[in-house]
């Protein structure tokens, strides 16, 4: 059982590798397409590429007699354009904020989404225990230090981010309210499709697409569509099998570290050390905050979802 879990623990961990990076993908991207234009090809290949392993799922399931949800059309519709609509926001936010700051300071601000997730909870009166305030405390701390000035301002790029992480724990709470009722993989590829057709629509409108731009933006659009979403996804499912839910969600929350790491090897982005104070103390939150949620509240089944907006 040891070294099951600990085969789990490493697909994880190569998860949130995967994941971290690809915001570097996403910033070299900005040097040769739009934001928009980047989304809309990326998530038509993450969409897509979910199919092969949707069908494998569905045959799986067959040949073992359980069943999955069946929603019905309207439901499985509606239910995907109102997640794909909440990724396009923070998507569409992030990709943005990325022209205007670091792939590193995006990856651990976008990550604040695992402490404002509990927050929110407040307004359906759900009752946030200590361990998520105090999360919540040194993830807001950690951002002053990170992003806010000594004139006490806040950089365009790392104000878009924050934002955006407010729409992607809103995302998170959607998937989590239509999660019991449409199969998980298969919502998840309609919305990423649905967040394709939004942005390909914005782009047409405000960006010049050409040919050119996609093919030298080629490589990062290949990794974030397919290999963030495509690959890693799987890998996903695969490790949270078996995977304990607490090993699952804190190595998950490596992402934001990746995606520093990522930035100084390939970006050649440095940060200094009042912003690397800022991520530690923002990254303790965020697993303090995911601690909180998983030892106080009921935890997931073997194999459940947890969505990463990387």
């Amino acid at each position: 059982m040891e070294t099951r879990t600990l085969k789990c623990d490493a697909l994880l961990l190569l998860t949130a590798t995967i994941w971290g990076f690809a915001f570097v993908a996403q910033r070299i991207g900005m040097d040769y397409v739009g934001p928009f234009t980047f989304n809309g090809i990326r998530f038509a290949l993450g969409g897509l590429s979910l199919l092969p392993l949707i069908r494998f799922m569905d045959k799986s399931a067959a040949k073992r007699g359980v069943e999955r949800p069946k929603p019905t059309r309207k439901m499985f519709l509606l239910g995907g354009i109102l997640a794909g609509t909440a990724i396009f926001a923070g998507a569409s936010l992030q990709q943005v904020g990325l022209v205007y700051t670091t792939a590193g300071k995006a990856g651990f601000i976008t990550g604040l989404y695992v402490v404002i997730v509990p927050l929110m909870g407040l307004f359906w009166r759900q009752r946030p225990g200590a361990g998520t305030w105090v999360g919540a405390i040194l993830a807001a701390s950690g951002l002053y230090l990170l992003s806010v000035t000594e004139s006490f301002t806040i950089a365009k790029g790392d104000f878009l981010e924050l934002i955006g992480a407010f729409f992607w724990a809103g995302h998170v709470l959607i998937i989590g309210w239509l999660s019991p009722k449409i199969d998980s993989l298969k919502l998840s590829s309609l919305q990423f499709l649905v967040c394709s057709l939004l942005s390909l629509i914005v782009a047409l409108i405000f960006e010049e697409i050409t040919l050119i731009g996609i093919y030298q933006a080629l490589i990062p659009i290949l990794y974030g569509g397919l290999l963030s979403v495509g690959i890693a996804y799987t890998l996903q499912v695969v490790a949270q099998k078996n995977a304990p839910p607490s090993h699952a969600a804190i190595i998950l929350s490596l992402e934001s570290a990746f995606a520093a790491l990522g930035g100084w090897i390939v970006l050649d982005e440095v940060l200094s050390n009042r912003g690397l104070l800022g991520c530690a103390l923002m990254l303790s939150g965020m697993i303090l905050s995911q601690m909180q949620s998983l030892f106080f509240r009921p935890k997931p089944k073997p194999g459940a979802l947890s969505e990463q907006p990387g």
